[in-house]
Formats: structure tokens, sequence, C-alpha cells
């Protein structure tokens, strides 16, 4: 295991020139290209803003408006974790042709796809950083010295998990189905569409064990409420369960790549 760490380190350039051709077939045949990275963030959050200043005008606490910016915060870096997860649940499947061949790393597939989505992350966070201002947020400097971090801790778990369900998937063909319907159960269980505040005490504790929980709400603190950012030791147990995860997945897929080319 300790050598296929060392040898995904050399596949960085393989790694580098898989995800730009993703970015580029995605939007290749389209007028407007790389803009529909900025225009579907864009529409989102217009939508978002449409929702709970014209139909639902009261439906917040009123410290947290603009609250389409707040939701926004939270909608932005799920997609990216949802995203990821679906689309790594089923590319060894559909890269089953480059599997087949005996030198290329299938590691990579789902690295590629994580990173993708990194990619539309990052395009999408300069729509929000845009309104952010508009609105003017304000944002502490020594709260957005977290914002690297918190991203980080993302990439390690969202990782860990594209690793052990690209795989398990390959075997198991009725996971993309499950997979699909965990993520909206997930999502809700989530404060992304709501604050944490608004949860009852008793139905908190749960939600604590989710750790997207975690993540969406150091994304709210250090990008949209004011005051400093406390949730950095909860922040840091994620952190440490997200190397676990990735961890486990490696070890897993590890241990599934020898059958992987037979059964996709």
């Amino acid at each position: 295991m300790l050598l296929s760490f060392r040898q995904l380190y050399r596949y960085r350039s393989l790694i580098a020139s898989l995800v730009a051709r993703d970015l580029k077939a995605r939007y290749r045949g389209s007028v407007l290209g790389f803009f529909w990275s900025f225009v579907n963030p864009l529409l989102l959050l217009l939508v978002y803003t449409f929702v709970f200043t014209v139909v639902l005008p009261g439906v917040r606490p009123p410290e947290l408006n603009p609250f389409a910016l707040f939701m926004f915060c939270g909608i932005l870096p799920w997609t990216w974790f949802s995203s990821s997860l679906l689309e790594s649940s089923n590319v060894l499947i559909a890269g089953g042709n480059l599997i087949r061949k005996v030198l290329f790393p299938a590691e990579v597939l789902p690295i590629v796809t994580v990173f993708a989505g990194l990619a539309h992350f990052c395009l999408g966070l300069a729509i929000l950083v845009a309104f952010l201002l508009y609105y003017g947020v304000p944002i502490t400097p020594s709260d957005l010295l977290w914002f690297p971090v918190i991203v980080l801790v993302q990439l390690v778990l969202t990782l860990g998990l594209a690793l052990l369900l690209s795989a398990l998937t390959v075997h198991f063909r009725d996971i993309r189905d499950l997979l699909t319907n965990l993520l909206t159960l997930w999502f809700f269980a989530t404060p992304i569409i709501y604050p944490l505040s608004m949860v009852p005490e008793r139905l908190r504790w749960y939600l604590n064990l989710n750790p997207f929980t975690h993540l969406a709400v150091a994304y709210q603190e250090v990008l949209f409420l004011e005051g400093a950012f406390t949730g950095w030791p909860r922040l840091l147990a994620v952190g440490g369960g997200a190397l676990c995860v990735f961890v486990l997945g490696f070890f897993v897929f590890d241990r599934l790549r020898d059958t992987l080319a037979e059964e996709v």
C-alpha cells in the first residue's frame, strides 16, 4: 500500500492533464464554454435570492440576511462533494477501456473526478465572493486563513469516499442508485438550507455526527457570519476522520485493484 501511495505522487502530471481534459470535454461544442462554470452558480444564487426575498421573505432569522448568500456558502461545497461522489461511483465502469490497459493506474480516474469538481467549486467561489463584496458582508482576515484548511479537509474526505465508492460500485452496481437516495437524505441532514441554531437541541446531537455538518458550518462562519471562527476544534477532528477515510478508501481500492479489469 505504501508503494501505491508513492506511485500516486508520480502520477501527478497525468492527473493534471486528465483534469484539464475533463474540463475541456465537459463544455466542448457549447457556445459559452467555460463561461457556464460562472453562469450555473450565478443562476442558482439568483433563484435562491428570488425565493427568499419575494416568495418566502420571512422564513429565516434576520441576522442571516441576505439568506440566499448564507445558503450558497453551504450549497457550493455540497455540490462539489455530491457530484464528485456520484460521478466517481460510475467512473471506473465508464472508463473500462482504460482500466483494461495493464499500465494505466485505475485510481487516477476517481481522483480526476474530485479535482475536476474542485475546479468548478473554485470558479463558483468567484461568484460567491463577488456577491459577498456587493452586499458588504464583513470577512475577518484571521478567519479567512482557515478557508484553505476547510477546503483541504473536504478534499481529503471526498477523495477517500470517491476511491471507496468507485471500487465497490464495480462489484456492486446497486451502490449508484443507493448513493443517489443517500445523498438526498444527507443533504437535508446537513445545516445548509437552515442554520444549525434552528435545530432543536435534542436533534442537534445527531447532526453533529454528520461530518459535513461541521464543514458546512465552517464555510458559513468563515465566509458569512460575523465573529471569530469557533468551529476549528471540530474541523480538525473532521480532518483526522477524513484522513482515516482516505486511508481506508485507498486500502480497499488497492485490495480490489486486480479484480477491476475483469468486472468492468
